[in-house]
């Protein structure tokens, strides 16, 4: 059985464990959602799998619930990073939405060299992805790393790990992941103005680098990065 309303905690799960809430919990949930003691509620965080609750004291300020039993384990995404110049605020809220709805295992923002923000809120970013956790069912929610150079990202690249470098002066091409084998993976899409000569030249020089096209059209960021994570999941992650 599962739970109309699902919650995310920070606070391990397991039967009858105890689970406090904070200020913002309790005002979603009793002040937003109407819920009081005796609602049951899904919990999850990211860790213990999922878990029916119930509450057991409900405030304005807090309150708690109690964990009865696990209605589903933890379900791991594929280990996909997805890498993003950040865009106008929503665009990137889109990005981070939707990688984690789609199977992000981890998501990073990163600063090109036509990359128009130079800062991004990572504490909201991250509670988009924790939002878009709860929306989807999902049992994980990615990680949102800080802000960070492109160039010191690929310089300290991790070994066997493959990128997916989706250019956009390729639409049209018939460039895609054909051959490309399992493992470590990440997605890359470059910003509004697209990546600069020097970086194309570099990234399809790296070894791990696939330059794929995304069709014959060039699509706005936050549309590739989308239709990428679907390529993806398609030909090497966990649709099948």
């Amino acid at each position: 059985m599962t739970a109309k309303i699902r919650l995310y905690v920070e606070h391990p799960l397991g039967a009858g464990q105890s689970v406090p809430l904070d200020r913002d919990q309790a005002h979603y949930l009793f002040g937003v959602m109407r819920q009081g003691v005796g609602a049951q509620i899904s919990l999850f965080n990211g860790r213990d799998g999922e878990w029916l609750s119930e509450v057991t004291e409900a405030g304005k300020r807090g309150g708690s619930l109690v964990a009865i039993q696990q209605t589903r384990a933890l379900q791991m995404p594929p280990d996909l990073w997805v890498l993003f110049a950040p865009l106008k605020k929503a665009r990137t809220d889109f990005i981070v939405e939707k990688a984690t709805e789609m199977g992000a295992a981890r998501i990073l923002p990163v600063q090109t060299d036509f990359t128009n923000a130079d800062r991004i809120r990572q504490d909201r970013l991250q509670a988009h992805a924790v939002e878009a956790a709860e929306q989807c069912g999902g049992t994980y929610v990615p990680e949102v790393a800080p802000l960070q150079k492109l160039e010191r990202l690929l310089s300290n690249w991790p070994d066997r790990r493959q990128l997916m470098f989706c250019d956009e002066a390729e639409a049209g091409n018939n460039r895609s992941l054909a051959g490309a084998g399992p493992g470590p993976w990440a997605i890359l899409i470059g910003p509004e103005g697209g990546f600069s000569d020097a970086e194309r030249a570099r990234l399809a020089a790296l070894p791990f680098s696939y330059t794929i096209s995304l069709g014959p059209r060039i699509l706005r960021a936050d549309t590739a990065a989308v239709a990428a994570l679907t390529v993806w999941q398609q030909v090497l992650g966990d649709w099948g």
